[in-house]
């Protein structure tokens, strides 16, 4: 048995003494040392050798595995160093050549938008809260008064990941979440990522909404209506105007769409409002009731009110954008505008 051990590291030595290549140094590595190597295996075999014996065959195995371990650590060393003296030899850098510049980078046209309208919110006293972007069916439908087959889901070009899971369609899961945990009176705004089976110049798979809430006592509809006109008025500028269409949501009633004059003409008309002065901005109303049933509030205590908006829409709009998609195309002269 001792003389297989001398037999193998003999034969260890001579494979290695004729390496020729760093590669073929990490191919005796793992012949001899791998987990499926010559001295792992006899390592394994030890409670085979007899009692009496396998304390010294344990020794001289132990100590023929280092010899072969430092024997390959010596020659991976110096085919390191023959190949980094090759590199430097044919791959010379002129440390005198002259620096360059590295040009700046921009913050992004929809994280500066996203930016300003969560600054705009916050000084007046919103606080900003996140949640999932996988998000379950129960918050993203159920519990905003859209059932299993509810016609609203129609409008939402879901990404389903299993029955139950989905990739939320909208921030206003997050409406849910926090009402489900804390009590009025509660001032929030929602930003994230949402997603929609949907691509076009003003539609893409992947984008960003805001969603506010506002809940407490004797909340009404004027108070939805001022804190509108005083986000509008500050994003787009004082002359502004502004103007509620029904409409309808499952999670809000009565609902609206918000229209603004046109930021392109002021109001008079062009190709932009197709000669209406009005541009459709975003979408409210007051919680519907049910909402502050599910959550566990009392309805006829509380009222509130929820907006939703994509930040996309107001940067194209801020900045005369015709093509939500270049927010993603990632071209340097785009980018470099803003």
């Amino acid at each position: 048995m001792l003389n297989d051990i001398q037999t193998i590291k003999n034969l260890a030595r001579e494979e290695i003494e004729k390496a020729h290549s760093l590669k073929t140094v990490h191919e005796l590595k793992i012949k001899y040392l791998g987990k499926k190597g010559i001295f792992t295996h006899k390592i394994k075999s030890l409670g085979l050798i007899p009692q009496e014996d396998r304390r010294e065959y344990g020794r001289i195995l132990n100590e023929t595995k280092n010899y072969i371990e430092e024997l390959l650590a010596k020659y991976e060393n110096s085919f390191k160093t023959l190949e980094l003296n090759k590199t430097l030899q044919t791959q010379r850098i002129d440390v005198t050549a002259p620096g360059y510049c590295i040009p700046a980078g921009h913050v992004h046209p929809t994280t500066q938008v996203l930016d300003e309208i969560i600054s705009i919110f916050t000084s007046l006293s919103f606080n900003v809260e996140e949640g999932p972007e996988v998000e379950l069916d129960f918050y993203n439908f159920e519990a905003l008064n859209m059932h299993k087959d509810h016609p609203a889901r129609d409008m939402q070009d879901t990404f389903y990941i299993t029955e139950d899971i989905v990739l939320r369609t909208h921030t206003s899961s997050v409406q849910v979440r926090i009402m489900e945990k804390t009590a009025p009176p509660l001032r929030v705004i929602a930003p994230g990522k949402v997603y929609r089976c949907d691509a076009d110049v003003t539609h893409i798979p992947m984008f960003h909404q805001l969603e506010g809430f506002m809940v407490d006592k004797h909340v009404k509809m004027s108070d939805l209506k001022g804190v509108l006109e005083v986000f509008i008025h500050m994003i787009f500028g004082p002359d502004t105007k502004l103007r509620f269409r029904p409409s309808f949501f499952p999670f809000t009633e009565p609902s609206a769409e918000i229209d603004i004059s046109c930021v392109i003409c002021k109001g008079v008309g062009c190709n932009v409002c197709k000669n209406t002065g009005w541009l459709e901005i975003l979408g409210a109303g007051m919680i519907n009731p049910r909402i502050f049933e599910m959550a566990g509030y009392a309805p006829d205590q509380y009222t509130g009110f929820a907006f939703g908006m994509g930040i996309e829409r107001i940067a194209m709009l801020k900045y005369g954008i015709d093509d939500i998609r270049l927010f993603y195309e990632n071209d340097k002269r785009f980018l470099e505008q803003f």
